[in-house]
């Protein structure tokens, strides 16, 4: 499931931490199932790393609006 900018934006925080490290375990999860068998949807870890991506980025946005 893709998550969204506007979604991104309404959480706070907190929140962005804790769906970071949410989808850290769960990229981690996949590569270590793709590892042992290969996955239906390789392209999933693809997905899975951007949107590692779009909250790091929407977290950075955030610290450089505090400065």
């Amino acid at each position: 499931m893709k998550i969204r900018i506007d979604e991104l934006k309404e959480l706070s925080e907190r929140d962005l931490r804790e769906k970071l490290e949410a989808e850290k375990i769960a990229l981690t999860q996949l590569r270590i199932s793709h590892a042992i068998t290969p996955l239906d949807n390789p392209c999933s870890i693809k997905h899975k790393r951007k949107e590692i991506a779009r909250i790091y980025t929407e977290l950075r946005a955030r610290e450089l609006n505090k400065a």
